[in-house]
């Protein structure tokens, strides 16, 4: 994932379930409790993220607001700061209940709203495609992941080569957006970044599985969620590219 706070939990002894992976010594029914505490934030999440982007799409007042006037461009562009500014204390206070509640629903809210208003400038047969590969990836990838963690592997090692193809996709849409290089590279762009995620959504499963102690649960959930908007909007990006 981005960014994680250094573990910090303990191992329990076994219990009767079936281990999620060879190694494991703490109990696979604490384990499963927690993942599924995980995927339960995480729907809520995506729900959300839907509701807020199909508010900004098609309710028109709202479209237009943001379309045509500076004070939407101005909420816009602060609505793509707060979730990095809101990270700061969610850092810090991931374990304080409500807090870590609000904070994520804050954080949540503005990325809906954020990629509300990239579809409404979308059509809509691309937002369809990005949106049914989306869904279909991250099922297989977490199924896979599973399957992988049950019969031994591990994609620990996985966490220097993502962080540094993070780092290059960022160069370079910054790049993109001093110095266009047209629409051939903003088709590259989108695919790399697609294949990237899918890495992160494996590596940060794997994460899931094995090594976020009881305590992380929103951090675990922030780090899946980002995984899966972030495949979303590279894929709408390449089918963008493909489209134009």
């Amino acid at each position: 994932m981005y960014f994680r706070p250094p573990y910090k939990g303990g191992d329990v002894e076994t219990g009767g379930a079936r281990p999620l992976y060879p190694s494991m010594v703490e109990s696979p029914e604490l384990r499963w409790a927690f993942i599924r505490k995980i995927y339960g934030i995480l729907t809520a999440q995506m729900l959300v993220t839907v509701g807020m982007a199909s508010v900004v799409v098609f309710v028109d007042p709202v479209h237009d607001f943001f379309a045509t006037t500076t004070a939407g461009l101005g909420v816009y562009v602060l609505l793509i700061i707060v979730p990095f500014i809101v990270l700061c204390p969610l850092y810090y206070y991931y374990q304080s209940y409500p807090v870590n509640y609000l904070l994520l629903g804050v954080f949540t809210l503005c990325i809906g709203f954020a990629v509300g208003l990239t579809c409404a400038f979308t059509k809509g047969k691309v937002i369809l495609e990005s949106a049914i590969l989306t869904s279909v990836v991250v099922i297989s990838l977490t199924l896979y992941t599973f399957w992988a963690a049950r019969r031994g592997h591990d994609f620990s090692f996985l966490g220097p080569f993502l962080f540094a193809g993070l780092m290059i996709i960022l160069v370079f849409a910054l790049i993109q957006l001093f110095f266009p290089m047209g629409r051939l590279a903003y088709t590259i762009y989108g695919g790399v970044a697609a294949l990237l995620f899918c890495g992160y959504i494996i590596y940060d499963t794997d994460n899931l599985i094995k090594r976020y102690s009881y305590d992380e649960y929103i951090w675990a959930a922030v780090a899946l969620y980002l995984d899966i908007i972030n495949l979303f909007l590279s894929l709408l990006t390449l089918f963008k590219g493909i489209e134009s």
